[in-house]
């Protein structure tokens, strides 16, 4: 059934809104996907805060105008199902990453992050960056460790005196 005028404007309006605010996006081609297959690939992207869409490849190329995603126009052939990351930049690359080593019929064509277009092998790599806590328990623990480390040193004569006066101590009869 054809899109009415109206129902393609909205379609592309919704899309560039999402892809204004994505940290990331993957275009996959899902040719030979059963329904059920499909089903799966959006409840898990739903679960982990990805926005999967099945777009017609003119309506996608005109919403990823005036994005950081329009480096993805040449990759926008064939059936195509894009995913943005809305809130951690690598979810989108986890879920098409996880879902494609289960079903091979998911082949990853295009991965885009700050409005540059990588290759498909690298969604291996924008899967591997971390989520948002992650980044924040690292980040503080890279910023703790030279604290604890000082108040070890200062610590470090005290302790060393008590040791030798307990050495002292029990090395004399009472």
């Amino acid at each position: 059934m054809p899109l009415k005028l109206d129902d393609k404007r909205a379609i592309v309006a919704t899309v560039n809104k999402i892809a204004s605010t994505a940290h990331s996006a993957v275009a996959t081609e899902y040719l030979g996907m059963t329904v059920v297959e499909m089903t799966e690939l959006r409840r898990k992207a739903r679960e982990s805060g990805v926005y999967l869409r099945v777009v017609r490849n003119t309506l996608a190329r005109r919403a990823v105008i005036g994005t950081d995603f329009e480096c993805l126009q040449e990759a926008l052939v064939g059936q195509i199902v894009l995913a943005f990351s809305i809130d951690d930049p690598g979810a989108a690359a986890r879920v098409i990453n996880d879902f494609s080593k289960t079903n091979k019929k998911l082949v990853v064509k295009a991965v885009a992050i700050g409005g540059k277009l990588l290759s498909a092998e690298s969604i291996t790599d924008v899967a591997k960056l971390p989520t948002y806590d992650e980044a924040v328990s690292m980040l503080m623990s890279v910023m703790q460790a030279p604290i604890t480390k000082l108040v070890r040193t200062l610590a470090e004569p005290h302790t060393k005196l008590v040791r030798t006066i307990a050495a002292v101590g029990d090395s004399k009869p009472s």
